[in-house]
């Protein structure tokens, strides 16, 4: 079991370390091909911190545990929301004057509702895989359409928008580019597997589902790039940058990480997802919505109050979990 436990945190923090070196390669490939930092920005680096849960989602799907991956995407949004936000506002008071954000929080609820509906009959078809990917890609189309027309050329004057840019690290030659690149492919899938090896063999020996160990352990953990993006967000003053990256690497759960077992194994899934899980992670969303109408001069506040208020629903949801299983 110890050993088991110690592979868990190895692939974790591997599978993290990876992901970032991934984006990087990425991002670096991107601008010596001279593609904007403000596209790679809004693409490449905003994908990056959902590639965990992408491979997560991919490996455990692949090896027949689906409700590991549909536990990560669910898990991964209340954990963004609740712990990651939370503790965030705690260390210092959000205040968001950004367009996009205030566009993107209505349609962070409206695709929490969509994930919903679509679990909610316990089954995750071939088709409700589909439909989500095909919202991933007119999200991410019309992003850039919308973004593109109000720069039109010009610099951005909205503060998500620049602080995205500055977020892209400078390039580095070619060749280093493609080497981190290939570091990322290779070693993303491979401590995901290991990852998802040990999480199950933990599962099974604690009596835990495959969905509970999704939804908690590897939750958490693949929410740690989030975390961290946050906490480096505030240090640097951009509030704007900490709430967006939230708010993106929820969409991409519920756009392109939940479908991924759609795709791959396809069919019923655990009942408690859909009855449980779901419903807390849509009432989270809600309660972020709610929080976030509270403004002062034209600027979303989440104050230290409020974080508290996200953080209590964590420990929550946590508590409810566990209780359950005794």
């Amino acid at each position: 079991m110890l050993e088991q436990i110690f592979i868990l945190l190895i692939a974790l923090i591997a599978l993290v370390w990876s992901a970032d070196k991934f984006v990087f390669g990425a991002s670096s490939l991107a601008r010596n091909l001279g593609i904007s930092p403000m596209i790679i920005g809004l693409t490449i680096v905003a994908m990056g911190s959902s590639a965990p849960e992408m491979m997560v989602a991919a490996t455990a799907s692949m090896q027949g545990n689906p409700d590991t991956a549909i536990g990560n995407a669910i898990g991964s949004n209340i954990t963004n929301i609740a712990m990651v936000l939370g503790l965030t506002a705690l260390l210092q008071p959000l205040t968001v004057s950004s367009q996009t954000i205030k566009r993107e929080i209505p349609l962070i609820l409206a695709v929490t509702a969509l994930g919903y509906w679509l679990l909610i009959d316990n089954n995750l078809s071939f088709i409700d895989g589909i439909i989500l990917m095909s919202g991933f890609a007119i999200y991410i189309i019309a992003l850039l359409v919308i973004t593109l027309k109000q720069t039109q050329g010009k610099p951005s004057d909205d503060p998500l928008i620049i602080e995205a840019e500055q977020d892209v690290a400078p390039a580095v030659s070619m060749k280093l580019s493609l080497l981190w690149l290939g570091v990322g492919i290779i070693l993303l899938p491979l401590s995901a597997s290991f990852l998802v090896d040990s999480s199950v063999f933990i599962a099974k020996e604690f009596g835990i589902s495959d969905l509970v160990i999704g939804l908690t352990i590897i939750a958490i953990g693949t929410s740690l790039p989030e975390l961290a993006a946050s906490i480096m967000s505030i240090i640097k003053k951009e509030d704007d940058l900490a709430l967006g990256n939230i708010i993106g690497s929820n969409i991409f759960n519920i756009l392109a990480v939940l479908p991924i077992a759609g795709l791959i194994t396809p069919g019923d899934i655990d009942p408690s997802a859909a009855s449980r899980d779901a419903p807390y992670m849509l009432g989270v969303t809600l309660l972020l919505f709610i929080l976030c109408f509270s403004r002062r001069f034209g600027a979303f506040r989440i104050t230290r109050a409020k974080g508290a208020l996200l953080l209590l629903s964590f420990i929550a949801y946590q508590v409810l979990l566990f209780s359950q299983l005794s």
